[in-house]
């Protein structure tokens, strides 16, 4: 068992928050870049993008 401390974290790309490690998370940590399903959903796409310029 793992303290929550001790667990590796990331930052979210949408958001900029820091978030913890999930055991859900447990196969595809490497590919993790959201914190949650709603920060993925709004993340900026390449078309807004370019019409933002």
């Amino acid at each position: 068992m793992r303290k929550k401390a001790n667990l590796p974290r990331k930052t979210c790309r949408s958001c900029g928050r820091p978030f913890s490690w999930r055991r859900k998370w447990e196969r595809s940590w490497a590919e993790v870049l959201y914190c949650s399903s709603r920060c993925r959903r709004s993340r900026p796409r390449p078309e807004q993008k370019k019409a933002a310029e």
